[in-house]
């Protein structure tokens, strides 16, 4: 296996007035292909931090991000998202859906973006891969809680991605939707995929293959 996300003594601070937030001190972690990776912590562990800076959301004050030995980090906007576009899919709490778009054309516009953009047939297996074909034509204002998620899968996942980022993706999930959306994520991982999943459920942490701990923006040893 080799690694395709990289990251290097990762640093992040914020700063209100006189106060300093040390929201990353020094973090650095390897994914490699066909693996799934569990980032746990407790609240204000640095979590939510790591996973924008991972995904180029948020630029580090130290440290650097590499996906398939592309640098991501420290670079201006517009290649930031190029890169986010081709090599990343980004499974939010939020569903990551625009909404005056169908659940069919958002994956569309993130194939586009991707610039592999495909047939009507090729958007339909992968609506059908998560479980919301039936919904295709359906605006996100029009689905559940369980199809948005499904939803927000398929945008994440509509290029056939080298590295998934999950930000508790079953959080607000029924049990039913929980596993399939991880199923999802480990059929993509057994394929190829880096997947690393950010989540406070250790359900969620044990169908992984390893696991880090944050505290206090550092890796627990």
């Amino acid at each position: 296996m080799s690694a395709v996300l990289e990251a290097r003594s990762l640093y992040r601070f914020y700063h209100a007035g006189d106060e300093e937030t040390l929201a990353l001190q020094g973090v650095s972690l390897e994914v490699d292909r066909g693996e799934v990776l569990a980032v746990t912590g407790p609240s204000g562990s640095g979590k939510s931090t790591l996973l924008a800076v991972l995904a180029g959301l948020d630029e580090p004050d130290g440290g650097v991000v590499r996906i398939e030995d592309e640098r991501l980090s420290r670079r201006p906007e517009e290649q930031r998202a190029d890169i986010r576009a081709r090599l990343l899919g980004v499974v939010y709490q939020q569903a990551n859906l625009i909404g005056h778009l169908s659940v069919e054309d958002n994956v569309a516009l993130a194939q586009r973006l991707g610039r592999r953009a495909g047939s009507s047939d090729r958007r339909r297996r992968v609506l059908e891969r998560c479980g919301i074909a039936s919904r295709a034509h359906a605006l996100p204002s029009q689905l559940s809680g369980g199809e948005l998620a499904r939803a927000g899968l398929a945008v994440a996942l509509a290029n056939d991605p080298a590295v998934v980022l999950a930000d508790e993706p079953t959080g607000e999930l029924d049990q039913h939707t929980a596993a399939r959306v991880l199923e999802l994520l480990r059929e993509h991982a057994e394929a190829g995929t880096a997947v690393l999943i950010v989540t406070h459920s250790p359900e969620v942490a044990a169908v992984a293959d390893r696991e880090i701990r944050l505290r206090d923006g550092r890796v627990e040893p």
